[in-house]
């Protein structure tokens, strides 16, 4: 087995950390599922962007999930691990979808794929919702989760091209899967 190369692995540390940062500095609660509202999936939206489906998907999981553990969310984290891990997985999939010698996803791609992934956010924690709570209650998280993609595709797109023309610039360089 291969071993990690210390970068990618301090990526994905700091990648982890920021998602969970970013989740757990604003937190709007919604009483009738114990969910909330927050800035995470920006974060996971523009990392995704920028380095790819396994940083993406790494950091939407794991970040979000830590956040739901240290927030007092336990009943969500096993579901957020899912849910925002896929929801990584496919926007930097998607927006890399064909893109090769480390170029970077066009705007279309970037847009469609966080389109793509808010939307299996939004049903991914409805399912969850419904599991936990009932399907009534879960639809209280719609707006709320709708809101939160939205936010996120505003904040991430831009976001996204700054930090990957800011890596452009080091002797960094973005990572595309």
């Amino acid at each position: 087995m291969a071993a990690v190369p210390v970068r990618r692995l301090t990526l994905a540390a700091l990648s982890i950390a920021l998602v969970t940062l970013a989740t757990v500095i604003i937190r709007i609660p919604n009483p009738a599922t114990q969910g909330y509202i927050n800035l995470g999936d920006a974060l996971l939206f523009t990392l995704a962007l920028v380095f790819g489906w396994r940083i993406g998907g790494l950091a939407g999981g794991v970040g979000s999930a830590l956040a739901d553990a240290l927030g007092g969310y336990f009943i969500w984290a096993p579901w957020t691990l899912v849910i925002k891990g896929i929801e990584g997985i496919l926007v930097g999939t998607i927006a890399f979808w064909g893109v090769r010698g480390g170029r970077h996803p066009g705007r279309i791609a970037a847009f469609a794929a966080v389109l793509v992934a808010g939307a299996w956010m939004v049903t991914g924690y409805y399912l969850a919702g419904s599991v936990l709570f009932g399907g009534v209650a879960a639809l209280t998280e719609i707006p709320g989760n709708l809101v939160q993609a939205g936010v996120a595709v505003v904040v991430a797109l831009p976001l996204s091209v700054l930090l990957r023309n800011a890596l452009k610039r080091s002797d960094y360089g973005p990572h595309a899967p």
